[in-house]
């Protein structure tokens, strides 16, 4: 059985005007679906990045893994690195090589169409299932109202600038789905007030583990002081300053465990850190680290030398959810629950739309592959708004300049 087609399609989802470090998101996000075709007419699915970088190297690659047998892993490898004019088929860091994201994408639809071909689920592709309910975390923003600009679509959840209106999108968001920790995505506003607003979640969520997550936009001098005022609040503190060594000076002065999705996003920086201490948990993510395979032998490094391990996200649908939770299911030292965008998004590929949340949790089935089916016609529509919305890059900050002109991206800011 060989690979006879292969189709990428970028597609613009709706995102609503969140804040983070950089700006605010773009009314839409970009995405691409990979579909990898078997002679036979079974087709496994992907999901990935879709701004113009990585949608043109997927373009250059797809066409070379047709007469692949779909179980060719390292045949992906080499046409992944040679398709991007790589010397070799290493996975580097997502920040700023393509060739671990650009296998990773047509990795997730090639073990995909495995399973389906022998009949079994992905999770058992990948070593069976530790456990079928996947705990996700609450992933809370500050953000604008969508009346701020015409471009964003009405959304539930109004403005969030106050410790009030934190509160109440946290009560929301865990009303809807059982969410049993909490994220909060900082580095937006001042940190004291940041702080102050995790400190309301804690009054108002006593039993719920939280997490703050600023995205290195404090000073070490702003993290050391805001641990402080955080001490005995926090389940872990993710990369509230810039640098694994600022983030090794941080754990040295405060003791608190740190979290990354930013300084450790390879193996060569996983090494770097196991020397430094710089952090204790690792967020991983198949769509950078080099797919499914490549971030359970990250499971097993984490295992080996005693660091906690995670799931970071990005704005996403079903398929991502799908892979995420499907690899979740077989990494037993998986103990966090993992994070996700998933809430905010109201768009979906995948037929009969939305992926329930229950409890906070994702399920895996013992349905072939992924356990979900292409919905064409929301992918063609979704592929016409790409079309029609203008994006091709995100960039955070330029969006913020429409409403604050003077806006600069300085990191640290605080």
């Amino acid at each position: 059985m060989k690979i006879a087609a292969v189709r990428v399609t970028p597609i613009a989802i709706q995102d609503p005007p969140l804040l983070n470090a950089s700006g605010v998101h773009e009314p839409y996000a970009l995405r691409a679906i990979i579909e990898i075709e078997a002679a036979d007419g079974t087709v496994g699915l992907g999901e990935t990045y879709g701004d113009r970088p990585i949608l043109e190297a997927l373009l250059r690659v797809k066409d070379s893994l047709i007469g692949l047998s779909p179980f060719d892993l390292n045949g992906l490898r080499h046409c992944a690195a040679h398709g991007n004019g790589s010397t070799s088929g290493n996975a580097p860091a997502y920040a700023d090589k393509p060739d671990a994201k650009v296998f990773s994408a047509f990795e997730v639809a090639m073990l995909d169409l495995q399973a389906r071909l022998i009949g079994v689920p992905l999770h058992e592709l990948l070593g069976g299932a530790v456990r079928r309910q996947i705990p996700f975390s609450a992933y809370l923003f500050f953000k604008f109202a969508h009346d701020v600009d015409p471009s964003y679509a009405p959304d539930p959840w109004g403005e969030v600038l106050t410790e009030a209106q934190l509160v109440g999108e946290a009560r929301a968001m865990i009303e809807q789905y059982g969410f049993g920790s909490i994220k909060l995505k900082a580095g937006a506003l001042a940190p004291e007030h940041e702080v102050a607003c995790l400190k309301a979640l804690k009054r108002a969520f006593p039993d719920h583990p939280l997490r703050i997550d600023p995205n290195a936009n404090w000073s070490l001098e702003t993290s050391v002081r805001m641990a402080e005022l955080l001490a005995g609040d926090l389940e872990y503190y993710e990369d509230p300053t810039p640098g694994l060594e600022n983030m090794a000076r941080l754990h040295a002065a405060t003791g608190l465990p740190l979290a990354t999705n930013m300084v450790v996003t390879d193996f060569e920086e996983f090494r770097r850190n196991i020397g430094l201490n710089g952090v204790q948990i690792v967020l991983s993510d198949h769509h950078y680290w080099g797919g499914l395979r490549a971030t359970q032998v990250l499971a097993q490094m984490c295992d080996t030398f005693g660091l906690g391990l995670s799931m970071h996200s990005n704005s996403h649908l079903g398929i991502s959810l799908m892979a995420m939770s499907h690899l979740a299911a077989v990494v037993p030292n998986l103990t966090y629950a993992c994070d996700t965008h998933y809430p905010w998004q109201d768009d979906e590929v995948v037929k009969g739309g939305k992926i329930a949340i229950r409890d906070g949790c994702v399920s895996v089935s013992d349905a072939p592959g992924l356990g979900v089916e292409l919905d064409r016609d929301a992918l063609a529509a979704l592929h016409e708004r790409y079309l029609s919305c203008g994006i091709r890059e995100r960039n955070d900050v330029a969006q913020m300049r429409k409403f604050r002109p003077d806006w600069q991206r300085v990191k640290p800011r605080f």
